[in-house]
């Protein structure tokens, strides 16, 4: 027990009672009918229905939406957070964080509340807007990092070579800020496309997210049909994070901005 081995005990004993297990029993399930028995079912069942589909691709362009609006908002924002004669204050980088300190559930009733207070019908722009005010933090905060830890020797190299201000963003800033904006896009894109709290509260249940899908079928004890739409939810996460470690690896073995 002495040894920095063990260590790593409490983390690997976490790791099969909060990750491996639940995956394991998700699979199980997924791929198991009522009475044990093996069986292809379950995701039969999702392809025929096209209600389960349509639900499906729809979380998707809402997952697409959110994280294309916050890499909008949030890359300026984080830019201005990390640019020293701009921002002057470590109390505005605070502020900007502050909402990832507050329950995602209670920010998502105060915005209920507050649409109720200006009269703004819940629909569909009201869950955009409730995506984009929970999940721009975690776009914000890696992008900000990165620009951050930026080595400014490049940016300073650029302007020598009379690059003009755009240039200079888009040949050296923007490279270089690549890494974050991956991180912001899989922290923003994962949760939005699984939620079903969000979608619940701000659209009054009227549109229903994958999510929200799923929540019904395991909440109505159709573990089995549950757990084969948590699997497909997980294969699509699963291969975008593929896809952003992909792009990191291609990005990294460029070896030049230019």
């Amino acid at each position: 027990m002495s040894s920095r081995k063990s260590w790593t005990l409490p983390y690997i004993i976490f790791s099969a009672i909060f990750v491996i297990i639940p995956l394991f029993l998700i699979v199980v399930y997924a791929f198991t009918d009522d009475s044990g028995h093996l069986t292809l079912a379950n995701f039969q069942k999702f392809f025929e229905h096209p209600e389960a589909i349509n639900t499906f691709v729809y979380s998707i362009g809402i997952a697409i939406i959110t994280t294309l609006v916050c890499i909008l908002l949030g890359y300026p924002a984080a830019w201005i957070l990390s640019n020293s004669k701009l921002n002057r204050s470590k109390t505005m980088v605070v502020l900007f964080i502050l909402p990832m300190w507050v329950n995602i559930l209670v920010r998502t009733l105060a915005t209920v509340a507050l649409f109720d207070f200006f009269s703004v019908p819940l629909g569909e722009g009201a869950l955009i807007f409730g995506m984009v005010y929970n999940f721009i933090p975690f776009m914000i905060y890696p992008i900000y990092n990165t620009l951050q830890k930026m080595d400014h020797s490049y940016i300073e190299a650029a302007q020598d070579l009379g690059a003009n201000p755009l240039q200079v963003f888009l040949k050296a800033v923007l490279p270089l800020s690549m890494p974050g904006v991956m991180s912001g896009i899989m922290m923003v894109f994962m949760p939005t496309i699984s939620t079903f709290a969000i979608a619940e509260l701000l659209t009054m249940n009227n549109i229903k997210l994958f999510g929200t899908t799923i929540q019904e079928n395991i909440n109505n004890s159709m573990w089995n049909y549950g757990a084969a739409l948590s699997l497909i939810m997980l294969l699509l996460i699963a291969a975008t994070s593929l896809f952003s470690t992909d792009d990191k690896d291609n990005s990294n073995e460029g070896g030049g901005l230019w």
